[in-house]
């Protein structure tokens, strides 16, 4: 399965910087642990002495030579005094011997043992074979972690269980009033305006602004839209991005194969001019030998618009064009002009439209996962064009339409770049030191040089990703009964079947975009992973409940922007506090699951809860502000 958010460069220490994550995230997020850097992992408060120990016990007296030992006389005459001497000697033996068999008793007790515990689950790629075992054996064993130990993180048996039976109870109930709703404040409503222009046209007269944007399509839709503010900021003209090939996701797919051209080009026609193509008289230029190309590397993320005036338009006006290369999160989101802010927000709610085969398929996946039940809105006609009016169907009344959808983020590179233990012993952290070694050499090197914090530590304070199994406990708890049609996003799952058993056993009705189509439907779309994402992003967006288990993810924070800004308040997003989570799941040994629920519940309404964009933070994620949207007392 192609990943919904395509994977950066793999980090190089030649730049003396710390990596970027696999989806484009620095280090020192505070979404997830996709951060790393060496304050992070410096040493704690206390630290080592000169020995390695902790702490050291002080033995002053033991290495003192005055203390001489004295000799033990029994009677008198040599002879006694002989047999003193030799006394302590044979004593010592014999404690030393007694000691020795009582260490043995325990060595041999212990081996004996441990022969008879169950071998951990490797949850690794395996042979077919071992991924057939029943999901009955897969869910008493979960529980069983690397080495042979139990307790050593999470034990899922237990809750898995209590989840099954609440799931079989929860048939002839109903469903919390709140599970399909979005907690809204009455006393305010937002609507969208993004659309509305109040400035003057931009005749970009002072040159030309290319753009090379990489990462994968979430990435590039950020650089899209930047390098579009950027454009009008230095009144100059847009050539239509290209996006740099990766050899990561190898998807050679350019502006055109994901987003209509024209469509682009006339709707931003009043902000700024946009061309397919450099003047002819430019082409020849060699754009490094003039200092025309400026890369990542020379500009600060979230540089204010300042930095553009005084850096990059002197190199405009003096070459009449300048390349961005790698252009990515390179523009502030405060402080920033009004107008630069709410054009950015028009061209990635309105001018950036999927075309024409990427909407026809994501119409027939909506259709199939609400089986032919639905009434277009405004943020269908926007993700589907014309072929929004083919959702109103009507199928069969008595099956539900609504369905929720997952961005199920738990690839092999977020799982290494985590440094999380996922319990599947010393084979799953050979697999994964062995790819960070190949994909994230600054990550082995600080790992090898820098003491960093354990696994357990990075768990508790929410670092490590949610593995299909918290998902699934999370949404069990939340409400979602098991016939709920559950559409799943994201790549490959690390662990494979054996990883996704829990979740495809508790809830039967799980979907994929490759389940829902023919080969020949999705053949078109195989090799090329960002059109594949582009699904992904339509599916999640048009769904009645969105979940996401990482908030750092650019498509969640994408898709769930999409449903805020269209969505008028009735298409909820779960966000989940992976550290708060952390804190429920620690006590999956002894605690019950009407409190696991009402904790679970509380945790995730609290994160539901739709707020004004926060200072300093991305209008892509959060539309709800002025810029965006209108407020509506």
């Amino acid at each position: 399965m192609a990943s919904a958010d395509a994977a950066q460069p793999s980090p190089s220490l030649a730049s003396g910087s710390l990596p970027a994550t696999p989806r484009g995230r620095p280090f020192g997020s505070p979404q997830s642990f996709s951060s790393l850097s060496l304050s992070r992992f410096s040493s704690p408060r206390a630290s080592p002495d000169s020995s390695g120990c902790w702490w050291r016990t002080p033995l002053p007296l033991l290495g003192d030579r005055r203390i001489r030992r004295k000799r033990v006389v029994v009677g008198g005459g040599g002879s006694a005094g002989g047999g003193a001497k030799g006394w302590p000697r044979r004593r010592t033996r014999g404690i030393l011997l007694w000691g020795g068999l009582v260490v043995f008793f325990f060595l041999m007790n212990w081996w004996m043992f441990s022969r008879l515990q169950d071998k951990p689950i490797r949850l690794r790629r395996r042979s077919p074979s071992s991924l057939s075992l029943p999901r009955s054996f897969i869910m008493e064993k979960w529980n069983i972690y690397g080495n042979g130990q139990r307790n050593t993180g999470l034990m899922f048996s237990r809750l898995l269980g209590l989840a099954a039976h609440a799931l079989a109870d929860a048939d002839n109930k109903p469903e919390p009033q709140d599970l399909w709703k979005e907690p809204i404040d009455p006393s305010t409503s937002w609507k969208r305006c993004a659309d509305q222009r109040n400035r003057e046209h931009c005749d970009g007269r002072n040159g030309y602004i290319l753009v090379s944007a990489n990462g994968g399509i979430n990435q590039q839709r950020v650089a899209i839209c930047n390098a579009v503010a950027v454009a009008r900021l230095l009144n100059s003209t847009l050539v239509l991005p290209l996006f740099q090939y990766s050899s990561v996701w190898k998807d050679k797919s350019q502006f055109g194969d994901i987003y209509r051209e024209e469509h682009f080009i006339n709707y931003l026609k009043d902000d700024i001019p946009i061309v397919k193509e450099l003047p002819v008289e430019l082409q020849s230029l060699d754009l490094e030998a003039i200092g025309s190309i400026v890369t990542d590397a020379e500009i600060l993320k979230e540089s204010k618009p300042s930095f553009y005036l005084k850096k990059i338009l002197p190199i405009l006006l003096k070459n009449r064009v300048v390349h961005f290369v790698g252009f990515g999160n390179r523009l502030a989101f405060d402080p920033i002009p009004f107008d630069l802010q709410r054009l950015r927000c028009r061209c990635n709610f309105h001018a950036l439209q999927f075309v024409e085969r990427i909407q026809e398929t994501g119409a027939l996946l909506i259709q199939r996962m609400r089986h032919h039940e639905s009434h277009p809105g405004p943020l269908e006609h926007n993700l589907l064009g014309s072929f929004a009016e083919g959702l109103g169907m009507k199928g069969k009344g008595n099956i539900p339409s609504k369905y929720l959808a997952v961005h199920l983020r738990f690839e092999i590179d977020m799982a290494a770049y985590s440094m999380c233990y996922f319990g599947g012993g010393k084979d799953e952290e050979d697999e994964l030191e062995a790819y960070r070694a190949v994909h994230f050499p600054a990550l082995t090197l600080l790992k090898n040089t820098t003491k960093v914090p354990s696994a357990a530590f990075l768990r508790s304070e929410g670092q490590c990703p949610l593995t299909p199994e918290e998902a699934v406990l999370m949404l069990a708890a939340l409400g979602f009964k098991r016939k709920t049609s559950i559409y799943i996003a994201g790549a490959q799952i690390y662990g494979g079947k054996l990883r996704m058993a829990a979740i495809n056993s508790l809830y039967p009705h799980l979907t994929t975009k490759e389940s829902l189509l023919s080969p020949s439907e999705i053949e078109p779309f195989r090799n090329f992973s960002s059109q594949l994402a582009a699904l992904d992003f339509i599916v999640c967006a048009a769904a009645d409940a969105f979940a996401m288990t990482d908030s750092g993810s650019q498509l969640s924070a994408l898709v769930s922007g999409y449903r805020m800004y269209y969505g008028e308040g009735n298409l909820p997003t779960i966000r989940p506090n992976k550290r708060r989570l952390a804190g429920i799941f620690s006590k999956n040994a002894t605690i019950e699951w009407k409190e696991f629920e009402e904790r679970v519940r509380k945790t995730i309404k609290q994160t539901k809860q739709v707020h004004e964009r926060p200072v300093a933070r991305s209008v892509y994620r959060h539309p709800r502000s002025p810029e965006c949207m209108c407020r509506v007392e």
